[in-house]
């Protein structure tokens, strides 16, 4: 049994609001749950807007830069938004916690930035963890977990079953 679950996921998944709804219903159960899940709201920085929200606080971070007109095709992603929602996810382990959610190992991650050192936080202390994963990043994650997790469909039951058997793996804390 892996305490460490790669959610997998296609363009047409939305991977995004279902770790948003399992976080919550987890929490709704009475679970501690550490990390982030990405909210994609409004048309503010270009098409979309995407925020970080700050599980067990709603805290929400701005994760877009708008480049402008000219930047058609570019990436948006905020690195100075992703620091602030990595300090949050750092500080969240920190503390007792039931299970850590990270909403994607993304191009940031694959590179050995974004949240890989809190990935690895809760690798290192021994928390399940559950992490979405493009299936364009698969090769990248593969190198990263080096076949310590446990690969699952971008689906609810599938979600669900594993966190049933990774509550009775972790150890206590």
């Amino acid at each position: 049994m892996s305490l460490i679950a790669a959610v997998i996921y296609g363009p047409d998944d939305d991977c995004d609001g279902l770790l948003a709804e399992v976080a919550r219903g987890w929490m709704a159960r009475g679970h501690s749950v550490a990390g982030v899940v990405q909210i994609n709201a409004g048309a503010s920085c270009a098409d979309l807007d995407m925020e970080l929200e700050v599980l067990g606080s709603g805290r929400r971070i701005s994760i877009c830069q708008d480049l402008g007109a000219g930047s058609v095709g570019a990436c948006r992603l905020d690195p100075t938004g992703l620091a602030e929602a990595a300090a949050a996810v750092r500080e969240a382990i920190g503390r007792p916690v039931d299970v850590v959610l990270i909403n994607k190992f993304g191009r940031m991650e694959a590179e050995g930035g974004g949240l890989s050192a809190e990935i690895g936080a809760a690798v290192a202390a021994d928390l399940p963890l559950v992490v979405g994963v493009p299936t364009r990043f698969m090769a990248a994650w593969d190198a990263f977990a080096g076949g310590m997790d446990v690969k699952l469909a971008c689906d609810r039951a599938a979600i669900d079953e594993w966190w049933a058997q990774a509550r009775l793996a972790a150890p206590v804390a």
